[in-house]
């Protein structure tokens, strides 16, 4: 799981900003949270993070440079 983890984190900044758009978000991300250990979290943004909670992931992405909030 650690392999997902480093393979989100080594990615370039533009192609994080494309996996938090909305549809892809819930999955790539709810992915993400689930290989962190976030399992409940990361359910719960493969079920709703397409309808709201990519906004988190995309405001996160751009000050941050990655996924920060909740992950």
């Amino acid at each position: 799981m650690q392999d997902i983890v480093k393979a989100f984190d080594n990615l370039p900044w533009i192609l994080k900003l494309v996996l938090a758009l909305p549809f892809i978000d819930g999955i790539a991300y709810g992915i993400y949270r689930i290989a962190k250990g976030r399992i409940i979290l990361g359910v719960i943004w493969i079920l709703a993070g397409w309808a709201i909670l990519w906004i988190i992931d995309l405001i996160s992405v751009i000050i941050y440079g990655k996924v920060q909030i909740l992950a």
